[in-house]
């Protein structure tokens, strides 16, 4: 049978990158075996759930490539898809455990109870009061129409599955309570209320994170108590800061979409979740395409222990995703921060396209980010050119450097091809001619031209530029080393 798997947020935030790798590792899973990845969204949480938090858990997984089957703005044989529009299943679901005898009725205050917990130290197991109630005394309550919650009732014996991940787990009952499936305003809770949408919605494999193990051998006793069958359970590690703490907003970003603002590509982020902490065997491939990642993905591949999110190694995925990108698709992820910083013009995909072009390739090897591109192309595309003082205080304003920019200038405007080879030989010829070094006439050239000391190839750079900009450019560096007039 086709594995049936979930994701299931809570809109209380964005989708952060623990459930964005949580989902991606779900959605492998259903597109190896050809299964069916869904959406619920666990919205019970009124006052902190919200409209916008769903937007952006969708917003993050369309970023991500990950498009579920079934759920939201889908549909589907078994929705709703809203955990909050599906609050009558689950009261229905908790009737027919008290039915059955699996459950009962707790009229206990949260006084009564907080008093047990303080005489017991703190903590305590539930001392089931009110299973011992007599027919009469619980018929009492209800003429009183006392407030009740439903507990489940944990038989005895042990609680073991199997996980895909760490093996089998064992716990003993006598260790869990008789934990509340109703509250006492007639809300279910967590426990109930993801039993009962994985058994109506035919879910045949929860992956989740390692925070959930404990839940586990609760949501196991409320399978057999429906005579349901049990999935099976894969517990993902967690993802940890370089510190080796868990990931938080002190680490950076944590939400997906901020690392989209950032200039991440949403390949880069795939590859690089789907690596932390999953291995696919044999080999030292790192770079898969969703595709690649969906033919080879295993849940056994995933590390028990803790992975470490390092944001070098975004970086590094970042950037070779960048170097991958055809031109025309890089001009399209570029464009709006093009537009943001003023430098956009639709000219750069008409008449000036290849040389456009020609100037990204040059700026690819540098660029780690999306945003990278239209800081390092500023100066090919304006000739407001912003000049680093420190820079040009030390190459610029270099004794004598006035003149053997001049002479350079005129070697350059003699030359019958501008290419960066003949600019190379020239500028050399210069340096020699004059007794200096050629890497203090390059560095100045540099600053001169793009107003920073940090560039690309300088001679590609100048033929991209062009012959008449950097005249101009030379001649507005001679006016920089030129004492104002008094």
């Amino acid at each position: 049978m086709a594995p049936r798997v979930r994701f299931a947020p809570s809109p209380t935030g964005y989708l952060h990158v623990g459930g964005a790798r949580t989902a991606l590792f779900n959605w492998l899973f259903a597109r190896r075996h050809g299964g069916v990845f869904v959406l619920r969204i666990e919205d019970t949480d009124v006052e902190r759930s919200s409209a916008e938090m769903v937007d952006g858990i969708l917003a993050g997984l369309r970023w991500l490539g990950l498009n579920w089957d079934e759920g939201p703005q889908v549909g589907g044989p078994f929705g709703p898809y809203f955990q909050s529009e599906r609050l009558d299943r689950h009261q229905a679901m908790a009737a027919r455990l008290v039915a059955g005898g699996s459950a009962y009725y707790c009229y206990c205050t949260p006084d009564e109870l907080k008093g047990k917990r303080e005489a017991a130290g703190g903590t305590s197991i539930y001392d089931r009061t009110c299973l011992r109630l007599t027919t009469d005394e619980m018929a009492r309550r209800e003429r009183d129409r006392m407030p009740r919650a439903m507990r489940f009732k944990v038989p005895s014996g042990e609680v073991r599955f199997d996980d895909l991940v760490h093996g089998s787990i064992e716990v003993d009952a006598v260790t869990i309570e008789d934990f509340v499936i109703v509250r006492s305003d007639g809300h279910p809770t967590y426990q109930l209320s993801v039993v009962s949408d994985d058994v109506e919605m035919k879910i045949t494999h929860v992956v989740r994170g390692d925070d959930h193990i404990s839940n586990t051998p609760k949501q196991i006793l409320l399978y057999r108590a429906l005579g349901a069958p049990i999935p099976q359970f894969a517990h993902v590690p967690l993802i940890l800061g370089p510190d080796k703490k868990r990931l938080s907003k002190r680490h950076g970003a944590t939400s997906v979409m901020e690392y989209a603002q950032q200039g991440y590509l949403p390949e880069a982020m795939v590859n690089f979740l789907a690596l932390l902490g999953w291995s696919p065997g044999s080999g030292n491939q790192e770079l898969f395409t969703r595709d690649e990642l969906a033919r080879v993905f295993a849940l056994e591949g995933i590390s028990g222990g803790n992975a470490v999110f390092g944001p070098e190694k975004l970086d590094w995925f970042n950037q070779q995703y960048i170097m991958r990108l055809a031109s025309d698709e890089l001009a399209k992820r570029i464009q709006p921060s093009f537009e943001a910083a003023g430098l956009w013009d639709v000219s750069l995909l008409g008449d000036r396209r290849r040389w456009f072009f020609s100037v990204l390739d040059l700026l690819k090897p540098r660029a780690k980010r999306i945003g990278d591109f239209a800081a390092q192309a500023r100066y090919f595309l304006t000739d407001r050119i912003e000049y680093d003082h420190a820079a040009v205080e030390k190459h610029v304003r270099a004794a004598g450097m006035g003149q053997h920019l001049l002479a350079l200038d005129a070697a350059f405007g003699e030359l019958s091809a501008f290419d960066a080879a003949s600019l190379e030989a020239a500028l050399r010829a210069v340096a020699d001619l004059r007794g200096i070094k050629a890497a203090a006439l390059i560095h100045a050239t540099r600053v001169a031209v793009t107003g920073t000391s940090v560039s690309p190839g300088l001679f590609e750079v100048l033929v991209l530029v062009g012959c008449d900009r950097v005249h101009a450019r030379l001649q507005a560096a001679l006016r920089l080393i030129a004492p104002a007039p008094g």
